[in-house]
């Protein structure tokens, strides 16, 4: 190996890679598929998104917990999202584990959060590229529940398209917010 490849991978190793899932656009903004997105927002807080062309996605490298983490949004709409994933993981040479995919989940009660690694993508086109992509499942998965709360037969497609409604969107202002904290306290776990 060259020296400066092994001289770039000990100084990034310990990076993070925090992914928030969703679909690029005004349209899609504040739509259920985009609950990855409104998390990633949330960590951000006040600073400033970058666009990468190579990457095709939002970034921003920051401090959380005192650990270095680049935040990641792609742009490739959903599921073509393995292919960000990839490239951002290869360019930093992340472990595998450092690797946090937050995205929503059709089958969790709107408002429940499962924490989950080395698990099958359970049908979500998102995580699914991402599996595909990366050649392993063994990244940690920040799921959050939208099944709607009057749950009935619905068309999945059309549902997760859909903005969230008024009495949602109280649940989900607190979904974002419990989010943020567990990956907050798992990259301070994980160091």
């Amino acid at each position: 190996m060259h020296k400066d490849v092994i001289l770039r991978t000990v100084l990034i190793k310990d990076m993070k890679l925090i992914i928030g899932l969703g679909n690029p656009g005004i349209k899609y903004k504040k739509t259920r598929h985009n609950l990855g997105f409104l998390v990633a927002d949330f960590l951000a807080g006040n600073d400033k998104w970058k666009e990468s062309k190579k990457a095709n996605c939002f970034y921003l490298k920051k401090q959380i917990n005192s650990e270095e983490v680049e935040l990641i949004k792609p742009l490739t709409f959903m599921n073509n999202s393995g292919k960000t994933v990839n490239y951002a993981q290869k360019k930093h040479y992340i472990n595998i584990e450092d690797i946090i995919v937050i995205h929503d989940d059709i089958d969790l009660p709107l408002g429940e959060i499962k924490i989950q690694q080395g698990r099958s993508s359970a049908g979500h086109k998102g995580v699914q590229s991402i599996i595909n992509c990366l050649g392993t499942k063994d990244f940690i998965r920040i799921r959050l529940g939208i099944k709607p709360l009057d749950f009935d037969t619905f068309d999945t497609e059309k549902f997760v398209l859909q903005k969230f409604t008024k009495q949602e969107e109280k649940i989900i202002q607190e979904t974002i917010k419990n989010a943020a904290a567990i990956i907050e306290q798992s990259i301070s776990q994980r160091h």
